[in-house]
This record gives structure tokens, sequence and C-alpha cells, in this order.
């Protein structure tokens, strides 16, 4: 008896533990049966008449005439318009700046900022609050960025060439 619990031995406990675990997903897992809703047993009336109504005599229509419309002129969209600079501070056509030395700002974000033709220091810190509205407004999935990573002050410090007030407050370029 002994070999036969040597050689099947293992055997024999995998089979109890499958067997125990088929006992449990079907015993337990059934819900009690809900009791049927209750019968409404009142007994039915009789189908009430509709009140007799008076026939309507018809009325003869009018003639109405078609009036002319002329068509509304199709319009194209509107050019997208330049980002609003305060007066002081307008675009420079000499060349760009390195947006990317902003914090928080991106390759992609840059190129967004270039399309909105923002593309100097300068521009971002002469923004007010209305254009840093108009610029949010427009800058899709990276909105609300410009307040949140504190850009025009970032440009204040890199368009006044303050490189090391810059690295002491946001760290290092």
């Amino acid at each position: 008896m002994q070999e036969f619990f040597m050689d099947y031995g293992l055997w024999l406990l995998i089979a109890l533990l499958v067997i125990i675990g088929i006992v449990f997903l079907l015993s337990g897992r059934s819900k009690p049966a809900e009791p049927p809703a209750p019968v409404d047993v009142r007994p039915v009336a009789a189908p009430v008449a509709a009140p007799a109504v008076a026939p309507v005599e018809p009325v003869a229509a009018t003639p109405v005439e078609p009036v002319a419309v002329a068509p509304e002129p199709v319009m194209a969209p509107p050019a997208p318009q330049p980002i609003p600079t305060s007066p002081a501070v307008a675009a420079p056509v000499d060349g760009a700046d390195d947006l990317l030395r902003l914090k928080g700002v991106g390759p992609k974000l840059s190129s967004l900022l270039t399309e909105l033709g923002v593309t100097r220091y300068a521009q971002i810190a002469g923004w007010s609050e209305a254009d840093i509205a108009a610029i949010d407004a427009r800058l899709g999935n990276f909105k609300g960025r410009p307040v949140r990573d504190q850009w025009v002050d970032q440009a204040k410090y890199l368009a006044a060439g303050d490189i090391a007030g810059f690295e002491a407050k946001y760290g290092k370029i």
C-alpha cells in the first residue's frame, strides 16, 4: 500500500484539489431565487366610451405665392491672424530666439509657437493678461502652459540676458 501512495500520491493530491475546486465553484455561487412579483388581482372595469365630437367643416385653402430668396455668398474661412503682442514689443526681423531654453517648452510647442508668430523672448516677456489668454486659446493640448510654467517671467530673464538669474530661479538651461 505504501508503494501505491509513493507512485500515485502526487496525482491523487492534484485530483483531490481539482475536485474540491469544482465543488466549490458549483455549489456556493448560486443566488437565492427572488420571490415572484405581486400580481394585481383587482377587477378590471368596463371600458368607457369616448364622448361624441361634432364634425368640423373643412376650410378652403388659399394659394400662397413662393418668395424668391437670393442665395447668400459663400465666404472663405478667415486666414489665421498673428498673435497679438503689445505695441512696444514687436517681433524683430533679424532672427529668432531658441524657445527651447524656456522650461516647459519642447520641440512641438516651440514649432507651434513659431507658427503662431512667437519667435523672440522679448515678445513673450511683453505679454499682457489678454495676450496670454489669446495665446492660450490657440495652444490646443498645451493649454494652460504659459501661466503654469511662468513663460513671461522666464522670458524676461532670457530677453535681458540674465542667464545667472534665470538659472538661480529655474535651474540649469
